[in-house]
């Protein structure tokens, strides 16, 4: 889920996503901000959940993914938006517009 989204500079927003779920070992971020390429998520045992942190450039517009243990392509649940795909299912968007 996006957790947060903090405006860091005039140019940039920091976003956290974060992502839960029991049955998942490994969890990774990837979108269209980073040429589709796997930003892996670290456990927190806290909150019990995968999360990172992004920064990525004010009034964009970006999809993205979760890739869970390797092999399962799973959006967010609170993504600001859901945008079709080339691959005949959604991404998730997330918009940094303040």
């Amino acid at each position: 889920m996006l957790t947060k989204k903090f405006f860091k500079t005039k140019d940039e927003t920091e976003v956290t996503f974060e992502f839960n779920r029991s049955d998942v070992t490994t969890a990774a971020l990837v979108g269209d901000f980073n040429d589709w390429q796997a930003i892996e998520m670290k456990f927190n045992k806290n909150s019990k959940s995968f999360k990172t942190k992004v920064r990525l450039p004010k009034n964009g517009v970006f999809h993205f993914r979760y890739l869970l243990n390797d092999s399962e392509w799973e959006n967010d649940d609170q993504a600001d938006q859901y945008l079709a795909n080339e691959f005949g299912s959604e991404n998730s968007v997330v918009l940094t517009t303040p």
